[in-house]
């Protein structure tokens, strides 16, 4: 359905918050993608635009491939900043919170999240929002938490703020979220939108090439020795996964956002419809990626078994368990769910 049939009343509400300058605070999750990265950008500058005093912040340092965009060297890294991070939220008149439906997803501020004065506004696509936040726009039909941003401009009245720069950076969340539009874009809103920011002078293919084109020679070499080396194959489960441990990682000089899509790679195998990527830490514990196509729903898995969440067919988890017993724990976990992981 339509996002501005759903939120009439509470673009209203935001407008009317909005009429007068406020300090604002403007957050994303835990590892940032190109759709909390693209939002976090876009609404910041549409924010400033308006006149407000704004901050924008991440929990911890995102990929290189994403810090070309616009707006990118005002961001506030929680990890590198802490105390301006603290003082930024607490002092904050309106909180929005981008592409993350808990504040247990801004991690390490999850607290200084939870007491904040400030009215909390939260733009989300992910299932299951917690009632934590004073004004919601959350929609889980949409593409992805960029494309919901665009509706917020629209609705408040103020979409002739939209610049070439916004634009940019609302593309690239919809088509990160979307994988260039091969999933999660089935609606037709979402390329009425995508039309409307090429029309304000967005290259698209130049954009796709910043973003996808842009790797180290040492990512490349990464995702090979992943795909020869470590990838597990499970026909009777039509399931396969990939698993990297901290050694693996720094003999390839392992940055952030360095294997971001190779939980994407398994399922382009004839017959595997669910794929996980195991990442250890630095502090040992395990992040965990997981995809699906068709009707396996990752979430419930990762939800339950795995400390995590998400969408249907793309979610993540954590293990504090060693990768090894990690492993162990999700190969055993696959013969429970035989039946709903049939081709």
């Amino acid at each position: 359905m339509n996002s501005q049939k759903i939120f009439q009343q509470q673009f209203l509400e935001a407008g009317k918050l909005l009429a007068s300058k406020k300090k604002i605070a403007v957050l994303t999750h835990t590892n940032p993608d190109g759709d909390a990265i693209g939002s976090l950008l876009g609404l910041g500058l549409f924010l400033k635009a308006m006149g407000h005093d704004v901050q924008v912040m991440t929990p911890n340092p995102y990929p290189e491939f994403l810090q070309w965009l616009p707006g990118n060297g005002e961001v506030v890294i929680f990890t590198r900043r802490k105390a301006k991070a603290i003082r930024i939220i607490e002092e904050a008149e309106i909180i929005f919170c981008l592409d993350f439906n808990a504040s247990n997803r801004f991690e390490g501020l999850e607290n200084c999240l939870q007491s904040a004065k400030g009215i909390k506004i939260l733009i989300d696509h992910h299932p299951h929002p917690q009632p934590e936040y004073d004004l919601l726009f959350s929609n889980t039909s949409v593409s992805s938490t960029a494309e919901l941003v665009y509706e917020f401009m629209e609705g408040t009245g103020k979409k002739d703020l939209i610049t070439k720069e916004i634009a940019e950076c609302l593309y690239v969340g919809i088509m990160t979220d979307t994988g260039n539009f091969s999933f999660n874009s089935s609606e037709m809103r979402t390329f009425e939108i995508v039309a409307a920011l090429l029309n304000l002078g967005i290259e698209k293919d130049r954009i796709y090439s910043l973003v996808y084109d842009n790797f180290s020679e040492n990512r490349m070499r990464l995702l090979g020795y992943c795909l020869s080396e470590k990838m597990v194959v499970l026909p009777e489960y039509h399931t396969a996964y990939i698993s990297l441990n901290q050694e693996e990682q720094q003999r390839y000089k392992f940055d952030t956002g360095d294997s971001e899509g190779f939980v994407n790679y398994p399922l382009s195998i004839k017959g595997i419809i669910f794929s996980a990527l195991l990442t250890e830490q630095k502090d040992k514990s395990i992040r965990i990626s997981f995809r699906s196509k068709g009707s396996f729903a990752t979430n419930v898995f990762a939800e339950t078994h795995f400390e995590g969440g998400g969408h249907k067919n793309a979610s993540g988890g954590k293990s504090l368990l060693p990768l090894n017993e990690t492993i162990s724990k999700f190969e055993a976990l696959l013969p429970l769910f035989k039946k709903e992981l049939e081709y």
